[in-house]
């Protein structure tokens, strides 16, 4: 028979089940990582007044490294906490300058201290996922087992009742315990075997403006075919006609020339192809720079709700008037937002707000619509994800607040200058 429970009670017993494998297998490296680091800072001591020192410290902190990578990986697949790889250990020529790389690697010494505080949340978490079910399970049998062990009648007292009363205390007390200590397990992995904040936030910029940068270089392209297979066409069509014309007009053209009425058509020809070149050049203009941007957001939001199918209410409190690349994130992703709204939510009515004020941007776009918007998901498409990137290439975040029957509510927050 097909298993009918919701996803979210197998995802309860997935997590639970995860913590209470990691308590129980994570004592072993858990007390090996402690008593490595306990030695490290012993023997490290003790050889500092020595030659021996330096390079005893240098050798135990490639091994915290190494010993920190390891943690990693349990961490991820029975606490689903993915904890993102440090950068490599830099390799410069010489020795002397490997060892200096080693001791200034703040990678190896955060490594260090995750193994000294994994020792005791390795101990407390292996009581609470075994010592405590043992105690649980002794005290609410406690009645039991005393008639076990003292055969004969025996009347029940306030000794049984305080034991099954605290038995049932500990049970209460055994789910909780655990997932706190997962949670402390959880922190101490992100803050300390990960990156650090500084880097990570350079590597995702790196990652973002890598990904804009992929996306204007194919924008780029489709503009140069668009101007050579479309612009330049009817440039040249444009030319052939006044050259025609031109001819027309020409001395000896023949008699009764020249011809007033194939002049006309030839005028009205060109016309229209210019006509058709301006509009042609117009559209791809407009993705690189909206003319509704001269103005600033002030103007340019309001224009843009306007056009929505669905009712916008506008707010704006701009102190400020952003940088013009900053400008063009915020109303684009306003026009990608209520293209979103009008097409997947069924909202009947919408609201956008926008500050700019301290040398940040805010933008929110709710609606009163069905919800359910996920990046990357049905409700939301690729349109919610391709934001968030966009807004990463510029230092800024997306927020999704969308939950089943509504409302949605996007944030977009930015700096103001690049």
């Amino acid at each position: 028979m097909a298993d009918r429970r919701p996803s979210g009670v197998r995802r309860y017993l997935t997590v639970r089940g995860g913590e209470l494998l990691f308590a129980v297998a994570g004592l072993p490296p858990a007390v090996l990582g402690g008593a490595y680091a306990l030695a490290v800072l012993y023997a490290g001591t003790l050889l500092s007044l020595t030659v021996l020192g330096l390079p005893f410290v240098v050798l135990a902190l490639a091994g915290a490294r190494g010993l920190g990578g390891l943690h990693r990986r349990p961490v991820g697949r029975l606490l689903g906490e993915y904890v993102e790889p440090p950068p490599p250990l830099p390799r410069p020529a010489g020795a002397f300058a490997r060892g200096r790389a080693v001791l200034t690697d703040p990678v190896a010494w955060r490594a260090l201290l995750y193994l000294l505080l994994r020792l005791p949340l390795g101990l407390l978490g292996f009581a609470a996922a075994v010592a405590l079910p043992l105690a649980c399970g002794w005290l609410l049998g406690f009645p039991l087992w005393v008639r076990l062990l003292e055969p004969g009648e025996r009347p029940a007292g306030w000794p049984d009742a305080a034991a099954v009363l605290l038995g049932l205390a500990v049970l209460a007390a055994l789910a909780p315990a655990n997932h706190a200590l997962a949670a402390a397990n959880r922190s101490i992995a992100r803050l300390l075997l990960g990156p650090a904040r500084a880097q990570q936030r350079v590597r995702t910029l790196e990652s973002a403006r890598a990904t804009l940068l992929a996306a204007n270089t194919d924008r780029l392209r489709r503009l140069e075919r668009d101007l050579h297979d479309g612009t330049q066409a009817q440039l040249v069509a444009l030319a052939i006609t006044l050259s025609l014309a031109d001819d027309a007009l020409a001395p000896g053209a023949g008699p009764g020339s020249p011809d007033l009425a194939r002049l006309r058509t030839l005028v009205d020809r060109a016309r229209g192809q210019t006509d058709d070149t301006i509009t042609g050049l117009r559209r791809l203009t407009r993705g690189i720079h909206p003319v509704a941007l001269d103005g600033g957001l002030g103007e340019a939001l309001p224009g843009l709700a306007a056009t929505s199918p669905v009712p916008v209410t506008v707010r704006l409190d701009l102190r400020e008037r952003p940088d013009p690349a900053i400008e063009q994130a915020v109303y684009f992703c306003a026009a990608e937002l209520l293209t979103n709204l009008a097409k997947h939510s069924g909202a009947r009515t919408a609201e956008l707000s926008a500050t700019a004020a301290d040398g940040r941007v805010r933008l929110v776009v709710r609606d009163d619509g069905r919800g359910g918007a996920v990046p990357g998901g049905p409700a939301g498409g690729t349109g919610l994800a391709g934001l968030g990137e966009r807004l990463a290439a510029v230092d800024g975040a997306l927020r999704v607040e969308s939950p089943a029957g509504g409302p949605t509510v996007v944030t977009a927050a930015l700096p103001s200058r690049m």
